[in-house]
C-alpha cells in the first residue's frame, strides 16, 4: 500500500515529491553532523534509555527543545520580530523541530542506542 501511495504522489505531484526528498536529504545530513558533534548522550541524558523513566526523561527533554523552537517560530513568524540570533532562521527552526520529532520517534521505538 505504501509504495502505491508513493507512486501516486510522485505521479500527481512530482515537484512536491522531489522537494520533499531534497529536504529530507538535507535533514539527514544536518542530523548526521549534529550527531557526530554531540553524540547520543545529550538526548539520552546520560542514561541507557532502558527504563520507562529514562525514556520519559529523554522525551521530556525533547519536548522542552521543541517548545523552545515553537516559541522562536512564534516570535519570528507570528510577531514579526527580527531575530537576535541571526544564525538561526525560520528554516533552521523548522529543521530543528523536524529532526527533534524524528529523534523522539527513535527514542520511543527503543532504537537510540
Amino acid at each position: 500500500m505504501a509504495s502505491n501511495s508513493i507512486q501516486e504522489l510522485e505521479k500527481r505531484y512530482p515537484e512536491i515529491a522531489q522537494e520533499y526528498k531534497r529536504i529530507a536529504g538535507e535533514q539527514y545530513s544536518l542530523f548526521a553532523a549534529k550527531m557526530l558533534d554531540y553524540g547520543k548522550g545529550n538526548i539520552s541524558v546520560g542514561s541507557n534509555l532502558e527504563t520507562p523513566e529514562e525514556i520519559k526523561l529523554s522525551l521530556t527533554g525533547l519536548w522542552f527543545r521543541m517548545t523552545d523552537k515553537m516559541n522562536r517560530l512564534k516570535n519570528l513568524v507570528l510577531l514579526n520580530q527580527s531575530p537576535n540570533v541571526v544564525t538561526e532562521s525560520v528554516t533552521d527552526t523548522f529543521q530543528d523541530m523536524s529532526i527533534y520529532g524524528i529523534i523522539a520517534q527513535i527514542v520511543q521505538n527503543g532504537k537510540w542506542k
